[in-house]
């Protein structure tokens, strides 16, 4: 069976011993969260340190989900891995992989995906905890930020479906943030028009309170390359509130 081994990783995974399914497999290591027992098997994330490089590896059995793409089910982890080549390919900032494989183990269907670390970065989410004692400024680079990248995903006809701002990771950079996307299972092709697109966006804006209606019109400005002023940006805004209005009240 074939793996995938980035070429970037494969000496230092070479010279621990870890560039092989069986040996990723069987490193003992400490999970960072409880693992997830549902659909009738368990996955689980561990944090491995190789000489100063984080890694976060992931570790799954008979954890299936089932798609157009395999009916009878796969790993969820060879859908990310899937995503993860696919948004490398279209040129979209995310996380990347570093190693990914199945296995077939007496009945037991087992995937592994590691993926490098986002150290130095920070999630929006943490940003948005502390959005009262960030400057103007700081909030503009940020929105300017998650509002570009919403506008590259979109642009090449990908949704991500869990547009959270715990999947949006940034990281400053002078004056200005670079900003990424992890958690990547749930994103399928851009069907239908700007419904897709509000339906994409509309969750990071209901999970970001802190921000206020100019700063969400900074955001559209950035993601739809308009003034903030414009007519198209008011006409998203209030695409966007009806959304958020609707759910909020189901």
């Amino acid at each position: 069976m074939s793996d995938f081994l980035a070429a970037e990783d494969r000496a230092l995974l070479e010279r621990n011993g870890l560039a092989t399914f069986d040996a990723l497999w069987a490193k003992r290591l400490d999970a960072v969260d409880e693992p997830n027992t549902s659909r009738g098997g368990w996955s689980s994330v561990f944090r491995l340190e190789l000489e100063g490089r984080g890694y976060y590896l992931k570790r799954q059995s008979n954890y299936l989900t089932r798609t157009l793409h395999s009916p009878f089910g796969e790993p969820s982890f060879a859908r990310e891995f899937r995503n993860i080549s696919r948004y490398r390919a279209l040129g979209i900032p995310a996380l990347q992989a570093a190693f990914f494989g199945e296995r077939k183990v007496q009945g037991e269907r087992r995937a592994m995906l590691l993926t490098r670390a986002l150290d130095g970065w920070n999630d929006l989410d943490s940003l948005l905890e502390q959005w009262s004692q960030l400057s103007d400024a700081q909030h503009r680079a940020i929105l300017q930020a998650c509002g570009e990248l919403a506008r590259r995903l979109h642009s090449v006809g990908q949704v991500h479906g869990c547009f959270y701002p715990k999947h949006i990771f940034l990281q400053a950079i002078g004056d200005s943030y670079a900003a990424q996307l992890i958690d990547l299972e749930k994103t399928r092709p851009l069907l239908f028009g700007w419904r897709d697109r509000v339906k994409d966006l509309e969750p990071l804006l209901r999970r970001a309170p802190q921000c206020s209606d100019a700063q969400v019109r900074q955001l559209l400005a950035a993601y739809l390359a308009q003034p903030e002023d414009s007519a198209l940006v008011t006409t998203w805004h209030q695409r966007l509130t009806a959304r958020r209005s609707h759910k909020e009240s189901r």
